[in-house]
């Protein structure tokens, strides 16, 4: 074979390492309750220039966006975090995915993980101020449970729901970002469930606590969130 057609040969090969190069995990951002996917900005806006395509960032919209107390974890409010975690998956150029929740996008991400059975196909499970031991605001079930949010499938203490996906693996590494000012999951002055922060996940790598209010929390720690699924 001449020079010239080693040369070339290398040039073809090229822009197949480039291609190898940037493949990342996909990553799943599930807002929370009546939020949307723009919350998500400064994350989204740090993986597109750290080399992440359009195509792998996923970020579902779900739930009813003017009625906080009409959402839960069951039916209507499950189907696009579903699709989006499946589909997800099934695009992911590493075979794997990343999910980062804020607040009831939490939970939800969590349900969906765990009814689809992928939590192996999660590298890295980001839970942003959940509510992952339930909401004081709520009520303990069945007491002071006036809506949905609070309901069987909602957020109050030891709810049905709550208590179904209690101690289970959301991903192969798991990480929760909670404050102690959390001015939703800290109602009454009060952060902890059963004497654990209401945002820790139990199994979790490494929990990491903020000085930030519950949507300060998602904004501000972009970096963060980052560093943890690089």
């Amino acid at each position: 074979m001449s020079i010239k057609h080693v040369l070339l040969a290398l040039l073809l090969l090229i822009p197949a390492t480039a291609a190898r190069a940037v493949c990342h995990d996909t990553v799943v951002m599930v807002h929370g309750n009546t939020g949307s996917p723009g919350d998500f900005v400064n994350t989204y806006n740090l993986l597109r220039q750290n080399g992440w395509t359009d195509a792998q960032i996923v970020r579902p919209s779900w739930g009813n966006p003017y009625c906080a107390a009409c959402n839960d974890h069951s039916g209507s409010e499950e189907t696009p975090v579903k699709n989006a975690i499946t589909s997800a998956i099934a695009n992911s150029c590493s075979g794997k995915i990343d999910v980062i929740g804020h607040s009831m996008g939490v939970t939800l991400a969590m349900r969906e993980i765990d009814k689809l059975g992928v939590a192996a196909k999660v590298n890295t499970f980001i839970g942003i101020a959940g509510a992952v031991h339930g909401l004081w605001s709520c009520g303990v079930y069945p007491y002071n449970v006036f809506n949905s949010t609070c309901g069987t499938y909602g957020l109050s203490i030891h709810s049905p729901f709550l208590d179904s996906i209690a101690g289970h693996r959301f991903g192969v590494h798991m990480y929760s970002f909670k404050s102690w000012v959390d001015e939703i999951n800290c109602y009454g002055g009060v952060c902890t469930v059963d004497g654990v922060h209401t945002s820790s996940i139990p199994g979790e790598d490494r929990s990491l606590d903020y000085p930030y209010g519950h949507y300060q929390l998602l904004w501000y720690t972009a970096a963060d969130q980052m560093a943890l699924i690089q």
